[in-house]
């Protein structure tokens, strides 16, 4: 099998997930899990559901590869499967965006991405209430619904969109300054949606110039980062301006992975704010 092949099947399981999501969407509860990575997240049984169908389908046509993801059916755990953490592995976030599924608000979508020696080589975000799904696989491109996308190539100007996280509190639970800073100007356009893969993959098709995460997990950034990689731009970490890739994928049990998804032109500009602003 070819990249091109798998990632033709995780599309397809991506659009099965969606189906399970669409078909609970508006009739869940907000349920809560607390475990060492994370303090009373959002979850609901539709989450479970999706990751449940996701893994279900890969464990069947890949009995051998890891598989990450962001539920397990015991709620006190993240799901890590991972024989060779330096060979491939799927990451999953059967729901990225949680909190807006259960409000109401149609933003938020399935993702699936494939790693290999620790590298975003595939990644599917598929945005469910509006039926349109990014992808992307290494050496392939990135599209969105069968069109080939691109991220912008014109430097940032008064009409540049940033999108931010949806909790930008470092660790000590404090707004840092680069955040004042650019809620406290008129010159960039923010918006804060509340999903990091969707926030991420308007980056990769030109919407947005950047897309910032501080709090987001690997299943935020794993599937997405292959397709703004693919379209052209870069994914680093905010505070040190380095590739999050590759990534070490031993023992990840949820740790927190800050990320700055953007291009050649927005990023240095950004990361400058960040590094003089903390």
């Amino acid at each position: 099998m070819t990249l091109h092949d798998d990632l033709s099947f995780a599309i397809d399981v991506a659009r099965g997930a969606g189906k399970i999501v669409l078909a609970n969407y508006g009739k869940v509860e907000r349920l809560t899990k607390t475990h060492a990575a994370a303090s009373q997240e959002a979850v609901t049984e539709a989450d479970r559901a999706s990751q449940r169908y996701i893994v279900q389908r890969l464990r069947q046509r890949f009995p051998t590869d890891g598989i990450i993801g962001e539920e397990s059916d015991a709620g006190d755990s993240i799901t890590f499967d991972c024989p060779d953490p330096a060979g491939r592995a799927w990451v999953i976030d059967p729901i990225d965006g949680t909190n807006n599924f259960v409000a109401g608000f149609d933003y938020f979508a399935v993702c699936i991405g494939l790693m290999d020696k620790g590298y975003p080589v595939l990644g599917v975000v598929y945005e469910v209430c509006r039926d349109r799904m990014y992808s992307a696989a290494q050496g392939l491109g990135a599209w969105r619904d069968g069109q080939p996308i691109h991220v912008r190539t014109t430097p940032p100007d008064s009409s540049s969109v940033l999108v931010v996280t949806a909790n930008p509190l470092d660790r000590a639970g404090r707004l840092p300054g680069y955040s004042v800073k650019w809620y406290g100007q008129t010159e960039w356009k923010l918006r804060c949606l509340g999903s990091a893969a969707l926030d991420a993959a308007q980056v990769a098709c030109g919407a947005a110039h950047a897309a910032i995460t501080t709090n987001g997990k690997l299943w935020d950034i794993a599937g997405p980062a292959a397709i703004v990689l693919e379209a052209g731009g870069q994914v680093l970490t905010p505070l040190t301006g380095r590739p999050v890739f590759p990534f070490d994928l031993c023992a990840y049990a949820g740790a927190k992975v800050p990320f700055i998804a953007g291009t050649a032109l927005s990023l240095p500009p950004l990361l400058a704010d960040i590094r003089n602003n903390p």
